[in-house]
């Protein structure tokens, strides 16, 4: 996080033109005040990232300036500079919030290591407050015993401690993310901050704002200065999160960054240079994206240097019970439910489903079946609520249909509704073929529509993806020539 704007408030010229000359070899944008008056007309024109305060000054007491300083809006950095220093005179100033405390004469090398204070400062404010928003996302580590997890973790133990790009693929659900925090953990730059980005959920007009920051009065609604996500990042990792969604004129000026390791803000025209880690994670075939002109050839080779395919939970069938365990023991800690573990047939059940989710959906079931566990109780197969895969057990449970609501005075499932109330999406067509995936996507997304009347936005929420994401298939299927028709829209 760099500094870019200083402003030396200083009566004696010595000592305001050596800081000028020492700020200004650094490249910083410097301004001068020889007052305090002086000092909060400049404050009132504009904001500045560090202020070198004098303690004395002919129209007042810089300490009790300091206070003022305390209440903008874009609060600066604020360093006291004295010539008749005392240990109660630094102790005084910074309880009355300066960031540092320096004596004349001072050198070059004592500013600079102030600089560098100061950067590593705000930049952990400015992580911390992005990060305060991320909190519980994420959990514990990888969890696996079959071949295709050992070998995942052979590769991640492997490409972890370089600096490589990585490029980790696989089904919604299955753990990318698990995989690239991971990474992160094993890596030197695991002191360092770790900036995620999802680029599915951010507005195609703010997704640059996001990556690279915006000046104040970029566009309408930037009031003040703002870092971007690869700025905020800097010595650490940066995980691009579905970045097979990033539009299309901004992956020009990714590529760029990826490649020259700098860029601009939004309405600025300071080139600023980081040291970031990329990360990448995707649930799109993107060579196929780059077939077709959706992604850029020359950027997919950038991130796929060193591609992960974390396997989907139907193809790793050993994992599953070691995973549940784990999830059934964090939210019974969680709630504060004490559960004796699995029945049999809740094994059975949990062996014998597909989990089309992957982990994300194995962790949520276990979630809802803690909370529906009586006390002491082992959970069972009507608590998973998992789509019927038998008739009743052999110790009576019963083995529910997911979409059928539990009954708490009865303990047992309530009549199944009616199929034509939950039409299903069709796996074979009238021949008795079977449906390619990409057909059975298609009928999918093609059924929301017509459930929700044409609206995007809602079929989108029904299919537990992205409206950008729905777009851009419809967008796929209109330039193959076979345009979803489910007649007016009445909402994005």
């Amino acid at each position: 996080m760099s500094f870019e704007k200083v402003l030396i408030v200083e009566d004696e010229p010595v000592v305001r033109n050596l800081q000028t000359e020492i700020f200004t070899r650094r490249k910083f944008a410097v301004s001068t005040a020889e007052t305090l008056a002086q000092a909060e007309a400049l404050l009132t024109r504009e904001s500045f990232d560090l202020v070198m305060l004098d303690i004395r000054l002919p129209d007042g007491d810089g300490q009790q300036f300091l206070e003022r300083l305390a209440t903008l809006p874009e609060r600066p950095l604020v360093v006291m500079v004295t010539g008749y220093g005392s240990i109660e005179s630094a102790v005084s100033c910074m309880r009355a919030g300066a960031f540092d405390y320096v004596l004349k004469p001072f050198t070059p090398s004592q500013i600079d290591i102030i600089i560098k204070k100061g950067q590593s400062y705000r930049q952990l404010l400015q992580v911390n407050k992005l990060l305060s928003d991320q909190q519980g996302e994420d959990e514990g580590s990888i969890i696996g015993k079959s071949p295709t997890m050992l070998r995942l973790r052979q590769l991640i133990e492997r490409v972890a401690p370089t600096d490589a790009t990585v490029l980790i693929t696989g089904e919604n659900g299955t753990g990318k993310e698990m995989v690239a925090r991971e990474l992160y953990r094993r890596s030197p730059r695991r002191q360092n901050p770790f900036i995620k980005v999802n680029c599915a959920a951010i507005s195609e007009n703010l997704i640059e704002s996001e990556f690279f920051g915006h000046e104040r009065g970029a566009f309408t609604g930037a009031t003040d200065r703002r870092e971007g996500r690869f700025e905020l990042a800097n010595q650490g990792t940066l995980l691009l999160d579905e970045v097979s969604e990033i539009p299309a004129n901004l992956q020009a000026k990714l590529l760029r960054v990826l490649q020259e390791r700098e860029f601009e803000r939004v309405g600025g025209n300071r080139t600023i240079k980081v040291n970031v880690r990329i990360l990448a994670t995707s649930n799109r075939d993107l060579l196929s994206y780059v077939e077709k002109g959706a992604f850029r050839q020359d950027l997919y080779y950038r991130l796929n240097v060193f591609p992960v395919h974390v396997p989907p939970l139907r193809e790793r069938a050993e994992d599953i019970l070691p995973l549940a365990d784990h999830f059934l023991a964090r939210f019974a800690r969680k709630f504060g439910i004490k559960v004796t573990g699995f029945s049999e047939s809740a094994r059975n059940a949990m062996l014998g489903y597909r989990w089309p989710g992957n982990v994300r959906e194995l962790q949520n079931t276990i979630e809802r079946s803690v909370i529906l566990t009586e006390e002491g109780r082992a959970v069972s197969a009507a608590a998973l609520g998992l789509p019927l895969v038998g008739s009743i057990t052999s110790s009576g449970e019963a083995l529910l249909n997911s979409s059928v609501p539990f009954d708490f005075e009865q303990k047992t499932a309530p009549a199944a509704t009616p199929a034509a109330e939950a039409p299903a999406v069709a796996t074979t067509d009238a021949q008795g073929r079977v449906l390619t995936i990409a057909e059975v996507e298609k009928q999918a997304i093609k059924t929301a529509l017509q459930q929700t009347g044409g609206n995007r936005t809602k079929a989108a929420e029904l299919l537990g993806i992205s409206i950008r994401t729905l777009r851009n298939k419809l967008q796929e299927y209109r330039d193959a020539g076979e345009p979803i028709e489910v007649g007016a829209e009445t909402g994005e």
